[in-house]
Parts: structure tokens; sequence; C-alpha cells
């Protein structure tokens, strides 16, 4: 099943960490030990989880875990990528 137009992981960070937690961007930020604006990129969805920033959040707030962060990420590239047209030729052996 083809996923559509999956959430940034930054919007799940502000809308299902931040938001039911009650920190600011500045505040997690702080814990996070990344500068505002670096948060805030990903947050607003202009900024990709590295996997250092998926570290940082599973350290701070233990759940989700890195590698589930950097999976949603993934998902969000990837299908974001399938809607472009690459320009590839696929290759066919000459042997068939």
């Amino acid at each position: 099943m083809e996923m559509y137009n999956p959430a940034h992981p930054g919007e799940i960070l502000g809308e299902e960490i931040l938001k039911p937690l009650g920190i600011s961007i500045t505040k997690a930020a702080e814990l996070l030990k990344v500068s505002r604006k670096t948060l805030s990129k990903v947050v607003n969805g202009r900024g990709a989880i590295t996997a250092e920033m998926a570290l940082r959040l599973e350290k701070v707030f233990n759940n989700p875990s890195a590698s589930t962060w950097l999976a949603i990420q993934n998902d969000y590239d990837l299908w974001h990528l399938k809607q472009e047209d690459l320009n590839v030729t696929p290759y066919r052996s000459d042997a068939a």
C-alpha cells in the first residue's frame, strides 16, 4: 500500500511531543543542546531529522526511538522523491 503524503517528522515532533508536554521550541532546543534555529527549521518542516538529531530526541524524550525518527524522515523523503521525475532508464539485460 502506497502511503499518501506523510507528515514531516518535525510536524509530529511539534504536535505529538512538544505541544502535549507544553515545551516551547526554545526550551526543547536547550534540552537537546541544539540551536533554536536548527530545531525551529525541523519543527516547521524546513529541516530534516538527522541521525544525530534522532538520537538526541530519543535521549531527551525517551520515545519514539532514534530508529523510528529516522524511519519517519525516510518515509517522508522517499514519498516526496517518488513524486519527481528522476529521468532514469531502467536496466534491461541483453540476454533476455
